[in-house]
């Protein structure tokens, strides 16, 4: 069985070098810095005058932000130097890699409006940051299925409830309840209870039961069903957290199940980048300061006789 193509020692080099940049946490302050910057700078081009007055100052520091994004992109590659398989594994590093890749396409920046979007979606990229940020983003992921199941029951009570009110109310306040749509779209309205009270004193006008067709609605509408579907994204936020744990729990255990000749090769990689950075330090030593420790020896012996 064949073996694995083992990474050069020159790929192991430049893979532990980057990889010391890129998990340092100034690195990622200063990325987060520039993602924040980028968002100022799209929000700044909204203002017609200020674009127009400011385009060329806009335009570089736009440039430099993408500039400083490849840089951080092609920094984050080569600390999967000695691994380029493991990059890929990583959902966020292929989010990245598409939103930077994406601005070096022709076809993309002619299209000025697909340009900023594309350019929003770099704001996206502080959920990498920030741990918090993401946990939410993957709870709101979760619970898009259970949302769904809630719109449709939500849609069912309210085409029911305007069924009843066009039948009730249709010949008295045809302006709200003359057709499905417009009742629909008036209990839509109440679902926010606001209005409610208008609504129920014209209902009271025209019917003293009418009390109990509102106050039903609203019970089930603003009470029942949106407690169900803040139900459903706490339901997810705790999936999410708890998948988070997980992940972090199995890059710890990949760490620590190291293969022990990876693990040799980069403990010979960072001894070997030591030796190199004390050599260079002792090529700073003046020759006058390498020759006091003979002289004090000298003088010991002199003194000694």
């Amino acid at each position: 069985m064949n073996q694995p193509t083992q990474a050069g020692p020159g790929r192991r080099r430049l893979a532990v070098h980057c990889r010391r940049i890129a998990e340092d946490p100034s690195f990622g302050m200063a990325v987060f810095v520039v993602i924040l910057l980028n968002a100022g700078l799209m929000g700044a081009e909204t203002y017609s005058g200020l674009a127009d007055a400011h385009r060329q100052v806009l335009q570089l520091a736009e440039n430099g932000c993408l500039t400083l994004f490849t840089l951080e992109m092609l920094l984050r590659l080569g600390a999967y130097a000695d691994r380029p398989k493991a990059f890929f594994r990583d959902p966020w590093n292929i989010f990245d890699l598409l939103i930077v890749a994406s601005a070096f396409l022709p076809f993309l920046r002619e299209n000025t409006t697909v340009l900023r979007l594309l350019r929003l979606a770099r704001v996206l990229r502080t959920a990498r940051f920030l741990p918090h940020l993401r946990i939410l983003l993957l709870a709101v992921g979760r619970s898009l299925p259970g949302t769904a199941s809630f719109l449709f029951v939500g849609a069912l009570v309210l085409y029911v409830y305007a069924m009843v009110g066009w039948v009730c109310f249709a010949q008295s306040d045809p302006g709200h309840y003359g057709s499905i749509g417009r009742a629909m779209l008036t209990l839509f309205l109440l679902t926010t209870l606001d209005g409610l009270t208008d609504a129920v004193r014209a209902g009271l006008e025209i019917s003293r039961f009418s009390i109990v067709y509102y106050a039903s609605y609203a019970l089930l509408a603003s009470f029942v069903l949106v407690n169900v579907l803040i139900g459903v994204v706490l339901n997810s936020l705790d999936e999410a957290r708890e998948m988070e744990e997980a992940e972090a729990r199995a890059r710890e255990r990949a760490a620590n199940d190291m293969d022990p000749a990876d693990e040799v090769r980069d403990r010979i990689v960072a001894a070997r980048l030591a030796l190199d950075d004390l050599e260079a330090s002792l090529s700073l030593i003046p020759a006058t300061a390498k020759a006091l420790p003979d002289r004090e020896q000298e003088r010991q012996l002199e003194s000694a006789r």
